[in-house]
C-alpha cells in the first residue's frame, strides 16, 4: 500500500536504528578507553559494542534499501 509520493515507514525505522547504534557504538568505545568505576560480570564482552555495531548496520540497510525516490 505504497502510495507515489510517499515515504515508507521502514526508512524512518532504519535511521533511528542507525543513530541509536552509533550512540551505542559510540559509548562502547569510549568505555573500552576509559572504563568505569564499576565493572560488570561481562564487561571483557565490550556488548556496547557488538550490539550497537549490529544496530548500527540493521539501520543502514533499513535505510539504504527503503530510501525514499529509489527506483523499483
Amino acid at each position: 500500500m505504497h502510495k507515489e509520493g510517499m515515504v515508507s515507514i521502514w526508512f524512518f525505522i532504519g535511521m533511528i536504528l542507525l543513530v541509536y547504534g552509533a550512540i551505542i557504538t559510540g559509548a562502547g568505545v569510549y568505555d573500552l578507553f576509559v572504563p568505569p568505576a564499576r565493572t560488570v560480570v561481562l564487561q571483557n564482552l565490550h556488548a556496547g559494542i557488538w550490539w550497537g555495531g549490529f544496530l548500527f548496520l540493521v539501520g543502514l540497510f533499513y535505510s539504504i534499501h527503503f530510501r525514499p525516490g529509489r527506483t523499483k
